[in-house]
């Protein structure tokens, strides 16, 4: 197993990954790291850990939508919540979903 270290969020990991695999977790380190500073820029959010979740919902959001859809439609860069209305709105449910959790949980909350 192959390991690289990546940068998420001004923050340094050590990921193994199969060799030959380098390239889609390269990918993927970059999509995390554009959800959570997106979310983070958006000045809402403060927490690392709730930036995280919220960045790993918007994630899994997108491609349960993708794959919705039929045909599939070419890649695109996603939209950040300052560009898409639509967004700013799904941050907001998120955020208070994720309030809610936490609560329910004794968690801290923003």
């Amino acid at each position: 197993m192959k390991q690289l270290e990546v940068t998420i969020m001004g923050q340094s990991y050590l990921l193994g990954c199969t060799e030959g695999g380098e390239a889609a977790l390269l990918d993927a380190v970059e999509n995390v790291d554009r959800e959570m500073c997106a979310i983070r820029d958006a000045g809402k959010v403060k927490a690392r850990e709730r930036i995280a979740v919220l960045a790993a919902l918007n994630i899994a959001y997108e491609l349960a939508e993708r794959s919705r859809q039929a045909p599939p439609a070419p890649a695109q860069a996603p939209a950040s919540a300052d560009s898409d209305p639509a967004s700013g709105a799904r941050l907001e449910a998120l955020l208070r979903r994720l309030d809610e959790a936490l609560s329910a949980q004794g968690g801290t909350t923003r």
